[in-house]
């Protein structure tokens, strides 16, 4: 009996919190968590990220809300491709359409972002092509602010959906002590 008990306690130590894996070591979270995007999709993402950051310090506003809206659409893509899957049919793949029209059919929870970002692709479109004023420094600032909320729910959507405990079998717990 108390080789069990040993044998349990063994168990429990050894298994201690995951080290998180976006964040630093002091941002470890007490449950398990593991990595469900493939590799593609973790790339866009870290593309995502390095748009973002290069958004926030660029000079004109047309640049920052250019970069940041194709921020966001690296992070789209990113879904598209940890959920996407081939069109069924040779006539459905004909027609081009955008990550933003796709994104809602993948991941419907997601749709609001998408019309969001999609009514802003002509801006950004002016923004590229460097038509003065196509976005001001509100805009840019707002488009920043949004796709960083964007990317960070994309990623716990994506990398780290929590693994829940599983429940204890009753030979895994530890009897009380009565002596």
């Amino acid at each position: 009996m108390a080789s069990h008990h040993a044998a349990a306690a063994r168990r429990r130590r050894a298994t201690g919190p995951a080290p998180s894996l976006t964040g630093p070591a002091s941002d470890v979270h007490p449950v398990l968590r593991r990595a469900t995007a493939p590799p593609a999709a973790l790339d866009l993402l870290a593309q995502a990220h390095a748009a973002l950051d290069e958004a926030a310090v660029l000079d004109t506003p047309n640049e920052r809300y250019a970069t940041a809206h194709l921020a966001a659409l690296r992070t789209a893509a990113a879904v598209l491709a940890a959920r996407g899957r081939p069109e069924p049919t040779a006539r459905r793949r004909a027609r081009i359409r955008s990550a933003w029209e796709v994104l809602p059919e993948i991941a419907p929870e997601l749709t609001e972002w998408s019309a969001l970002f999609a009514s802003g692709a002509s801006r950004r479109a002016r923004a590229e092509a460097g038509i003065q004023g196509a976005a001001g420094t509100r805009d840019a600032d707002d488009l920043i602010r949004d796709v960083a909320m964007f990317l960070r729910l994309v990623e716990r959507m994506l990398v780290l959906q929590p693994v829940l405990p599983q429940p204890r079998r009753e030979e895994d717990r530890e009897m009380p002590d009565a002596g």
